[in-house]
């Protein structure tokens, strides 16, 4: 019987730690992209932006990830792993997982480091604009450097939020801790032991990730 196995603990929350890891610098990258579209002079490009950020963060996370499963893969055919690999199904549902997850986190990511330029004082990019610098000159040498500094703290709750959100990828047969989880509470009678053992192991994850971001939000903050 499989039950109370370590090794299948273990990778479990490997998996786990994967699909944080990955979700977290695609929604980095992709609510980096929002945020500049939302602070652009363009009109259309704020609207983009905008509607992004107030429809997938007002979706719940359970359909974003089914949407990807269901209407992405099973619906419209699109996978993003070889269909001749052996393992095919696992590393589909994995990168799914990691796409659903990434595109809804991009909108905090968004909105926080939207904040995080709010608080910069107008004076510095009106004094960027008159010594000549573009638009995205000004977001890449002074509104971003200073927003990610100012933002550390608020990011590292993100991290965590997802990091707690990955047990959503259950719900598409990703193995990671919340299935194998549900897996021992159903060949087991011993439920409070098995959800005290998977929440300290998602304490140990998140607590670490809480203190981290702390120190370096105190370390790196900008001086005003």
């Amino acid at each position: 019987m499989e039950v109370f196995r370590a090794d299948a603990f273990l990778n479990a929350f490997w998996v786990t730690i994967q699909l944080t890891l990955f979700s977290a610098l695609w929604a980095l990258v992709i609510g980096t992209a929002l945020a500049a579209m939302r602070l652009s002079p363009v009109p259309v490009l704020r609207w983009l932006g905008t509607s992004y950020v107030n429809i997938v963060r007002n979706t719940p996370l359970t359909l974003i990830i089914l949407f990807t499963s269901l209407g992405l893969y099973t619906s419209l055919g699109i996978d993003f792993a070889n269909r001749n690999s052996p393992t095919f199904l696992v590393d589909n549902n994995f990168r799914l997982a990691v796409l659903g997850l990434s595109v809804y986190t991009a909108s905090f990511v968004c909105e926080t480091l939207r904040s995080g330029v709010n608080t910069i004082p107008l004076g510095q990019a009106e004094a960027a604009r008159s010594l000549g610098l573009t638009f995205s000159q000004n977001l890449r040498f002074i509104l971003l450097p200073q927003a990610f500094r100012a933002t550390i703290i608020p990011m590292g709750s993100v991290l965590i939020a997802l990091t707690k959100n990955t047990t959503i990828a259950s719900v598409i047969g990703v193995a990671e801790a919340s299935l194998l989880m549900s897996e021992w509470v159903e060949n087991s009678s011993a439920l409070l032991l098995i959800g005290s053992l998977f929440a300290a192991g998602f304490v140990a994850l998140t607590l670490p990730l809480g203190l981290l971001f702390g120190w370096m939000g105190k370390r790196l903050a900008v001086a005003r």
